[in-house]
This record gives C-alpha cells, sequence and structure tokens, in this order.
C-alpha cells in the first residue's frame, strides 16, 4: 500500500485503501499495522488532526482490527 508522509512525533506515514476500508500507519519507531474495516470518515479524521497520534489513540487504536506487518 503506498503511505504518505506525515508531521506527527508519533506516526511516519500513513495509507489508506478506500475499496477495501484498510488503514496502515507506519510509526516512527519503524512499526507498521494495518487497520480493517476502517470508514473514511475515520481516515479523513486522522489526516486533518492537529494531533495525528492524539486521533489514533482516541478512534483508532483498539477499536479495529489489527495487523501487524
Amino acid at each position: 500500500m503506498r503511505r504518505e508522509p506525515v508531521s506527527s512525533a508519533a506516526i511516519t506515514s500513513v495509507g489508506y485503501d478506500a475499496a477495501h476500508a484498510v488503514l496502515e500507519i507506519e510509526f516512527t519507531g519503524g512499526d507498521v499495522y494495518r487497520y480493517y474495516a476502517v470508514p473514511p470518515s475515520v481516515h479523513a479524521a486522522l489526516m486533518g488532526a492537529p494531533s495525528l497520534g492524539r486521533c489514533f489513540q482516541h478512534s483508532i487504536r483498539d477499536r479495529y482490527p489489527t495487523e501487524r506487518l
């Protein structure tokens, strides 16, 4: 999946596959995770959030099926 770089202390890049509702996040430590069944509105909220790390903690982490790559 193609990810785009983001400005965040916790997250390096974010990718989203709208056709399959899959969100992929690369964290600053180098770990990459995929989150499944993520609605487009959640991806949009993440990308527009003033703090991506805070948005991730509140809206994504532990809310969607997850796979570490």
